[in-house]
């Protein structure tokens, strides 16, 4: 050290650490959206450890910066909380007679790929199809059907699929 560098962390440290943060968890994030193409096995094992090395970087890496220099601290107060979009489940529903599960599936299965999509987009897909056809399912309904499907195994999901915007589905690996 420098002649009158002190040890302690100095306005000048603490914007580039915070720099140097950024970076690593754009870092991560880059490497959680990777391991969304692995395997399921394998996604969900590299998922859970990057999850959790995020989860510690926003909660005990950032707060001693914060703290120390709260005007360094991004403001959160513009950002919207995700949260749920419906709560309706599949055994709730009730179609509309013709309708069936089978119709409503063969609206929402040419919708999903391999690869993961917002749950919000494949809704709004499905709800351009059902206009097309002529038929009046709800968002609500086909979210549920989704979740239905998911929790049965028949596609994959992640994230809280109540909430659309911040949740994904796709075609079983």
């Amino acid at each position: 050290m420098r002649d009158g560098e002190e040890a302690a962390m100095n306005r000048d440290r603490a914007e580039r650490l915070i720099l140097y943060l950024e970076d690593a968890e754009a870092a991560l994030q880059r490497a959680l959206r990777a391991a969304s193409g692995f395997a399921k096995e394998e996604r969900l094992k590299f998922s859970e450890s990057l999850y959790e090395a995020i989860a510690a970087l926003n909660s005990d890496v950032w707060k001693p910066i914060y703290d120390a220099y709260p005007d360094l601290a991004p403001e959160y107060e513009d950002l919207e909380p995700p949260t749920i979009s419906s709560e309706l489940s599949w055994n709730e529903v009730r179609l509309e007679h013709p309708l069936t599960e089978k119709d409503v599936d063969d609206i929402l299965f040419p919708l999903l790929k391999s690869h993961w999509q917002k749950v919000a987009l494949v809704l709004v897909k499905a709800r351009d199809s059902c206009n097309l056809e002529g038929l009046s399912i709800s968002y609500e309904v086909l979210a549920a059907r989704l979740r239905d499907l998911a929790d049965r195994n028949e596609i994959e999901g992640i994230g809280d699929l109540r909430i659309w915007r911040f949740s994904e589905v796709r075609l079983k690996d």
